[in-house]
């Protein structure tokens, strides 16, 4: 498989992101926002997408750079409801424990994703890394699993 292309993508697309505001909120606030999440999500007849990661994660920004991209963000606009939650601001230091309510092992690394219903119910959580090396995947990666992932229309 040629990964020249997508990692070139991942560079440009790291490279205009990375003066950007953060992506991951304060670490203490991942419990209320997940709980306003679903009450969103629920509201609007959407999923929960929940990206544990942080922002010094290379990966996680080459994630987020993929879902701006107008094929993913109009999928998430439509079916989805976006928390991100912050593993912590150095390395992989918190929120262990509501990583593993939602069946994410932190152990595998970041980004990783869930899935829930408007109800709070995991449909799917990511259990083997599998957003871990992101920046040597191909974009439509993220599509793909946005789009199997959306739920009926």
């Amino acid at each position: 498989m040629d990964f020249t292309r997508p990692m070139l993508l991942a560079a440009a697309l790291f490279a205009a992101s990375a003066s950007a505001a953060p992506i991951y909120p304060p670490v203490a606030s991942a419990e209320a926002d997940i709980q306003a999440g679903v009450a969103d999500a629920a509201r609007a007849h959407k999923r929960v997408l929940l990206d544990f990661g942080g922002d010094w994660c290379t990966d996680c920004k080459v994630l987020d750079a993929y879902m701006r991209s107008p094929e993913n963000a109009a999928i998430l606009e439509s079916a989805f409801v976006v928390v991100h939650v912050n593993v912590g601001d150095k390395g992989i230091t918190d929120n262990f424990q509501v990583a593993g309510r939602y069946g994410i092992p932190l152990k595998k690394g970041v980004p990783a994703l869930a899935v829930l219903d408007g109800r709070g119910q995991v449909l799917y959580s990511q259990k083997a890394g599998e957003f871990e090396s992101m920046r040597s995947m191909n974009p439509q990666s993220v599509n793909d699993f946005l789009a199997a992932w959306r739920g009926a229309k």
